[in-house]
C-alpha cells in the first residue's frame, strides 16, 4: 500500500471517528463517510468494503489515542495524584463536545449495546484502559486493593457527569463537578494518609 492510500485511508477513519461521535454509528452511512472525505464510491470501496470494517478501525484509532494520552499525563504529571487529575480534567478539556455529543466512549458502548453489536467488547476495551490506568494511580497512592474499585468510582462519576452535561446541554455542570472530583480525590487521599 502507498503512502497516499495510507492518508486516504487515515483520513476515511481520522472523518468516521468524528462522524461516528457526532451522529451516532447507526446515523452514518457510507455516503456520509465519503462525501465528508470527498472520495467517490468506488475509491471509498477500496479501502472499507463494510461500516463494520470502519468502525474497527475507528475503534482501533481510538484506542491509540488513548493510550498516548495516558503516556503523557504519565510522563507530564509527577505524581500519582496529578496524574488522577488530570483524568478529571479532562471533562473541562472537553466540555463543549461533551455538552453537545456526550462522551465519545460512553456514547459509543451505549449505541452499540442497543444495536447489540459485536463490536462492543472492542468498544468497552477503551474503557478498560482508562480503568486499568486509573487502577495503577490509585495503586501507587497506596490503595493497594481498594485501586480498582477507586478507578471503577471514578471511571462512574465521571460518564454521569457526561451524561447529565449533554442531557441538560450545560457545560457549566461540568465544571462544577470537576471540582468537586478534585475536593473528592484531595479527601480520599487525606484520609488514606492518615489511616497508614
Amino acid at each position: 500500500m502507498t503512502k497516499t492510500n495510507q492518508s486516504t485511508r487515515e483520513r476515511i477513519v481520522e472523518t468516521a471517528d468524528q462522524l461516528f461521535y457526532e451522529h451516532g454509528y447507526d446515523h452514518t452511512s457510507f455516503a456520509d463517510i465519503a462525501g465528508a472525505v470527498e472520495l467517490s464510491r468506488g475509491n471509498f470501496y477500496y479501502h472499507f468494503k463494510t461500516k463494520d470494517e470502519i468502525l474497527e478501525a475507528v475503534i482501533d484509532l481510538r484506542a491509540k489515542k488513548t493510550q498516548a494520552m495516558l503516556d503523557a499525563w504519565a510522563a507530564e504529571a509527577h505524581t500519582p495524584i496529578e496524574r488522577i487529575g488530570r483524568f478529571i480534567e479532562m471533562m473541562v478539556m472537553n466540555a463543549p463536545k461533551i455538552r453537545r455529543h456526550g462522551c465519545p466512549v460512553g456514547s459509543l458502548c451505549t449505541e452499540l449495546a442497543k444495536l447489540e453489536h459485536p463490536a462492543l467488547p472492542q468498544a468497552g476495551a477503551l474503557f478498560m484502559l482508562f480503568r486499568r490506568w486509573l487502577a495503577t494511580q490509585f495503586e501507587q497512592t497506596g490503595f493497594d486493593r481498594d485501586a480498582d474499585a477507586m478507578a471503577m468510582h471514578l471511571l462512574a462519576r465521571s460518564q454521569g457527569i457526561a451524561t447529565l452535561a449533554n442531557a441538560f446541554d450545560d457545560e457549566a455542570f461540568i465544571r462544577q463537578e470537576v471540582l468537586e472530583l478534585h475536593t473528592w480525590l484531595r479527601s480520599v487521599c487525606e484520609r488514606r494518609s492518615l489511616s497508614v
